[in-house]
């Protein structure tokens, strides 16, 4: 007997694209060299640090023998990691090589507007873009990525995408691994579509399924690179983990399922560590790890596919036609383990770095008053799979709103006192899950359906918000004042924000 959820895929087949499914490989060795990013330090005089950046067309050879078109930041692919610490003054020539606009937002980063890289500051054919910031927050592993009004998610796709590492004096005292590309490593983690010729795959127009879910593909990079290892030169090794995915949420795990300590999340250290076995990490979270490898084993780091980049509502909460999309892009298979990289510590030498318990003190906002509270409504176009599939083929940038309003650049949503604090509830009024990304500000979330824990105990800048759950945020507005020019908040499942799931704030 033909089931419901068979039904309904095949009597809307002719309407929607196949869910890419990723092959388990979790018996598989992999052996091409884990890529450490390339350092800069930039050009340093006193506290003044000077970058410059070049965003640049190259190729890369992702799949063998075959040469990948990619856009990189001072190299093919990706941006290098670059590196500064507390009180330094940064100075940052960028430089557009491409025949298209673009710009570069500095996520995490709390610093003017005017600096922020956000969609008002594009970066035209052949121009060069200034910013010029003073790095006043502790240590953390940030970020940097296009925000170009309406093609982020294709740019980023495309690789415009790198770490930003700031230090600070506190946390070089805990004697935690921190050497780069030896103990500490950034792990820049996406998934592609890739076709035949080794070209990305990006959003076809009848794509419909990565219109409403965003962007997912089948092959998965850790820094550019597929099926790598990590050669362990010590015992104890920290992750820097970025998800760097357009869409995909994480569940990440060893395959021997040891367990690890989370020191940081997005905004820098946790106060203390914690002891895990598993992390969840939505798109543009980061989430510092640190695994013991003193056993000498080849490990496997898995993404447990439970919810494949989505999170579901019960059915009990879905109306009928959520029912119907739930039941067309749900995988019908039992769950499977598939591989992000692996590590082989055979010759690892012991580490004279600790993770000590106490990492750090951070200040309780939410007990100082409370200026004001807002609401953040994030839905997708009437929640109806049909008008949804509509829209998405037609092309409309409009498809998801917050409170109601889709992004118009030339709207101020919020106005926002500086130095105030504030409380954001957010609402998720849809099927699937959204990480939502306020621009400026650091966060602590107050409150979720299922608790707070791991990273989620640590300074943020990306929540994830579940089907159904609403959850407050509080937040202190740095003193940047600027009535003219907006910064942005929105969800970070890259395709929801070009198609409008983002707003605007000043702040005066």
């Amino acid at each position: 007997m033909t089931s419901r959820r068979q039904f309904f895929k095949y009597l809307l087949a002719i309407a929607i694209v196949p869910i890419p499914v990723l092959s388990a490989v979790s018996k598989k060795i992999f052996s091409n060299k884990f890529s450490v990013p390339r350092l800069e330090l930039g050009e340093r005089k006193g506290k003044d640090v000077y970058f410059n950046l070049n965003i640049q067309k190259g190729l890369s050879q992702i799949l063998p023998g075959k040469a990948t078109p990619t856009w990189g930041i001072n190299q093919p692919f990706l941006g290098t990691t670059l590196r500064a610490k507390k009180g330094d003054s940064v100075h940052i020539n960028v430089s557009n090589s491409l025949s298209r606009t673009t710009t570069l937002h500095w996520h995490g980063v709390k610093l003017p507007a005017k600096a922020d890289g956000g969609p008002h500051q594009p970066i035209h054919p052949g121009k060069t873009w200034l910013s010029e910031y003073e790095i006043n927050q502790p240590a953390a592993s940030l970020w940097y990525h296009a925000h170009q009004m309406h093609e982020t998610g294709e740019q980023v796709y495309n690789g415009l995408a790198g770490m930003f590492i700031v230090d600070d004096d506190e946390s070089k005292l805990l004697g935690l691994p921190s050497e780069y590309g030896i103990d500490d490593f950034p792990v820049i983690i996406q998934d592609k579509e890739i076709n035949k010729d080794g070209s990305f795959e990006y959003i076809g127009r009848f794509d419909v399924e990565a219109g409403m879910m965003g962007k997912m593909g089948e092959t998965i990079l850790v820094n550019g690179v597929t099926n790598s290892l990590l050669s362990a030169q010590k015992s104890l090794i920290r992750l820097r983990i970025l998800n760097g995915s357009n869409a995909r949420i994480y569940n990440l795990q060893f395959d021997d399922n040891r367990s690890f300590k989370i020191i940081a999340s997005d905004g820098g250290l946790l106060e203390e560590s914690v002891s895990v076995n598993n992390i969840t990490i939505a798109p543009a979270e980061r989430i510092e790890i640190v695994v013991d490898v003193s056993d000498g084993a080849r490990i496997t780091l898995i993404h447990n596919a439970q919810m494949d980049g989505m999170g579901n509502m019960e059915s009990s909460e879905m109306g009928f036609f959520e029912t119907i999309a739930m039941s067309i892009f749900a995988d019908d298979s039992p769950p499977k383990n598939y591989n992000i990289f692996q590590i082989d510590a055979s010759k690892a030498l012991p580490s004279s770095a600790t993770v000590p318990i106490k990492l750090s003190t951070h200040q309780d906002i939410s007990q100082e008053p409370i200026a004001e509270r807002r609401t953040m409504l994030l839905k997708m176009e009437d929640d109806s799979p049909f008008t949804t599939m509509t829209v998405a083929i037609l092309g409309s940038k409009d498809l998801m709103t917050i409170n109601g309003k889709s992004m118009d650049i030339n709207r101020i949503d919020e106005v926002v006192k500086a130095g105030t604090v504030e409380v954001w509830k957010i609402v998720n009024d849809s099927m699937m899950a959204h990480p939502f990304h306020i621009h400026n500000v650091q966060f602590k979330v107050l409150n979720k359906m299922h608790g707070i824990k791991g990273h989620e105990l640590g300074y943020k800048d990306v929540v994830l918000v579940q089907p159904g759950e609403t959850l407050e945020v509080v937040m202190k507005f740095p003193d940047f004042r600027d009535d003219k020019t907006p910064y942005m908040y929105h969800c970070h499942i890259l395709e929801h924000e070009d198609r409008g799931m983002m707003g605007q704030f000043v702040v005066v």
